[in-house]
């Protein structure tokens, strides 16, 4: 059995979703037993979450982003669908799915609140709305398919907004739903990124989380690998519209891959590798556009002696956030306190640092989050600020964040001295460093604006 999942961008329009439709098809050949997971057409998610947020503030362009999108998938529909009870029956679908978006976001506007509970009912519709026309595609290709939610299927805690799955409680339930169709050879195209709790109440598992949600389904079924198609040809040594040059890294271990996930690899979403790992099922990046292109092939065990060039992942649109300490009482609490305020506050430090010899801590999270971070610390040490225990908070400039990964072992070990040397002799400005002990991934903060040279001249210094 193969898991296939396509991103926003392979979602992206109706030539887009027709090619997937193709790639599923043909992939029965070798596989006839798919499962196939989709994510939003792209942008669809930020526009339904956007609506819902106007809507509490009790904006009119509410309506309008809703009815925007509305518009979107009706001309997706007609422009995809050339059978008119295969259209007619998708644009129904469809439009009840959108009719609950209003409805939900009418009941946020009397309320003049939206929770995050609130907005994970309504955040998963993209998905549902990308899964019928998908379905629908492939029935018009004589491919038998059905469009299932996933919150039938995945259950997950109540933790809101990236909630954790269950798969003990996930597995009786995936197996049930998905092997009859699988077995009458039905093509379950299921949603990505949404789940329930045991309740059936609707949560989500985070941005990005449409490869989670292959990885679970694919645990769950046993199956014998997962395909993720996205517009790269998998994960590169650099992002190719930085560094043209820059080349594929043909195959990678669990815990290479996953490394590079949490180092901010866009092509994989961090959690994606744990539920294979277990059941040692492969997985495989690939190229939607480019569907000839092996991609990168990701095992429990490389073939080959293990070496492999370095990859950079550089990620912008960051913030640095600075607590300056007065003298007096200064230590881990501190640091402590800031992570609480900022977690209670729903905002992800992506790295942090803490001087004592200059008493300060300086923390780095997504330029999305720095307003409210700031105001989370500083209603969290706003006795510390009038007592002067702390002297300043501030928000720094805009930065990005440079990570070099070497493959595990010891020729990986090297790469953290070859970094900083070729940091040396380009002179750039270092904001911050942060070096794990394993010694083999080292990542640097820099002002955003020197990103795509300081990656450049690494990637060029470390493949001379």
């Amino acid at each position: 059995m193969l898991v296939m999942k396509f991103g926003g961008t392979s979602m992206g329009d109706a030539e887009c979703i027709s090619r997937v439709a193709g790639l599923v098809t043909s992939a029965r050949e070798t596989d006839p037993q798919r499962v196939v997971v989709v994510s939003a057409m792209g942008g669809v998610t930020n526009g339904i979450l956007a609506a819902a947020r106007a809507a509490c503030a009790g904006e009119a362009m509410a309506r309008q982003g809703i009815e925007a999108l509305r518009m979107r998938h009706e001309a997706t529909a007609r422009a995809l669908l050339v059978t008119p009870a295969e259209r007619d029956a998708a644009l129904a679908a469809m439009a009840a799915r959108l009719d609950e978006v209003v409805r939900c976001c009418d009941s946020m506007a009397t309320l003049g609140e939206a929770t995050v509970r609130s907005l994970d009912r309504v955040a998963g519709v993209g998905e549902q709305l990308a899964s019928i026309l998908l379905a629908a595609a492939l029935r018009e290709r004589g491919v038998a398919a059905e469009a299932v939610a996933a919150t039938e299927l995945i259950v997950t805690d109540a933790h809101f907004g990236a909630a954790e799955p269950d798969l003990e409680a996930s597995r009786p339930r995936v197996r049930a739903r998905l092997l009859p169709l699988v077995e009458a050879g039905v093509v379950p195209v299921v949603t990505g990124y949404i789940a329930a709790t045991a309740e059936g109440v609707p949560t989500t598992l985070g941005r990005g989380g449409s490869d989670f949600s292959a990885a679970i389904l694919g645990a769950c079924l046993d199956a014998d690998a997962v395909w993720i198609w996205s517009d790269v040809d998998g994960i590169l040594t650099a992002d190719p519209n930085i560094v043209p040059e820059a080349r594929t890294l043909e195959e990678l271990s669990y815990a290479d891959a996953a490394t590079l996930a949490a180092f901010g690899a866009e092509v994989l979403h961090p959690k994606t590798v744990a539920p294979l790992v277990e059941r040692g099922i492969p997985l495989r990046l690939l190229n939607t556009f480019n569907p000839s292109h092996p991609g990168t092939r990701i095992v429990a065990q490389p073939t080959g002696d293990g070496r492999r060039p370095p990859a950079i992942i550089s990620t912008r649109g960051l913030r640095l956030l600075e607590v300056t300490g007065n003298g007096g009482r200064w230590g881990p609490a501190i640091a402590g306190r800031a992570l609480s305020a900022l977690a209670m506050a729903g905002a992800e430090v992506l790295m942090f640092s803490q001087s004592y010899s200059e008493r300060t801590l300086t923390l780095l999270v997504r330029q999305s989050d720095a307003e409210a971070s700031l105001t989370a610390l500083q209603r969290e040490f706003e006795e510390d600020l009038a007592r002067r225990h702390v002297a300043r908070l501030a928000a720094l400039g805009q930065v990005g964040t440079i990570s070099v990964v070497g493959a595990a072992g010891r020729d990986g070990a090297a790469i953290v001295p070859k970094t900083f040397a070729a940091l040396g002799r380009l002179d750039a400005q270092i904001v911050s460093v942060a070096q794990s002990a394993s010694e083999y991934h080292v990542s640097v903060v820099v002002p955003e604006e020197q990103v795509d040279d300081v990656v450049r001249f690494i990637h060029r210094e470390l493949n001379a």
